[in-house]
Formats: structure tokens, sequence, C-alpha cells
């Protein structure tokens, strides 16, 4: 039974692998390492959080397609990665450039973690001090006991 849980999970592992086809490969070792490295920075706009490297969708494909014509056109890396921000926004690269259109989005982590410190020093100095117990006064002593019936 383990035996046959390993070969279903090594089956479901390798199925990235399959994203590029085999006749999307560029004969050019060199131009095809780059149009890997371009693919895997780039978002499958069907699967959202997958790069085109990786997906097996038909979108992806006519992308690393594209990837692969522009590189072969004598683009470099930087223009291919503007070439297809223009046509499909900032949103097509996983790792978006910090611009001012991304700048709410790489600040908002630090801007919500000091947010955070100063909520959190403001609860701890509203909690009140520890006080030290008092001895109870006779007439305190009285009153609990008329309570417990003692």
């Amino acid at each position: 039974m383990r035996a046959v849980i390993a070969a279903i999970f090594l089956m479901l592992a390798a199925l990235p692998a399959f994203a590029v086809n085999p006749d999307e490969v560029l004969s050019d070792p060199a131009l095809e390492a780059r149009a890997r490295a371009l693919s895997a920075g780039l978002r499958c706009m069907v699967c959202q959080n997958q790069s085109i490297d990786d997906s097996n969708a038909d979108l992806a494909k006519d992308l690393r397609l594209l990837v692969r014509e522009r590189l072969k056109a004598g683009d470099t890396d930087e223009q291919v990665i503007d070439y297809l921000v223009s046509r499909y926004g900032e949103f097509v690269l996983l790792k978006p450039r910090l611009s001012a259109h991304t700048i709410l989005l790489w600040g908002m982590p630090v801007a919500l973690l000091a947010i955070g410190g100063v909520v959190l020093a403001f609860q701890l100095r509203k909690r009140p001090q520890k006080r030290e117990a008092t001895a109870l006064t006779d007439d305190e002593k009285q009153k609990l006991k008329s309570i417990l019936g003692e």
C-alpha cells in the first residue's frame, strides 16, 4: 500500500515538469535557459499563482511561445519583460517591480507591522499595574465571617 501511495505522489509531483512541451523547447541551449528563467518569473493569468513555466493552461503555453519568439528576435530579458508588462500589466510578474504603482504593495507589510507594534505598546501601557495585597481590617474580617456563616 505504501508503494502505491508513493508512486501516486511521485507522479503528481512530476506534473509541473510536463508544462513545457518538447515542441516549445528552443534548439539553442543558452536561449532556452533564458526562456525558462523568464518563464519562471511570469504569472499564468489563468492559474493566478503559478508561473507560466509550471502551468499547462493554453494561455501559459502562448506566453511561453511569445517569450521564446521575442528571445529569438534578439530582445534582451528586460525587453521581453517590458513587452509582456505593456500587454498584460504588472500583474503578469510573479514578483512585481518597486514603482509608484506598487509602493503600497511593498510598503504595506512594514506599515502593518509598525501599526501592530504601536497598538501593542499602547495596550501594554494601559494595562493596570499589579498592586500589592493589603491585609484585611478587623471590620472586613467580621463581614467576611458573617457572609460565610462562620
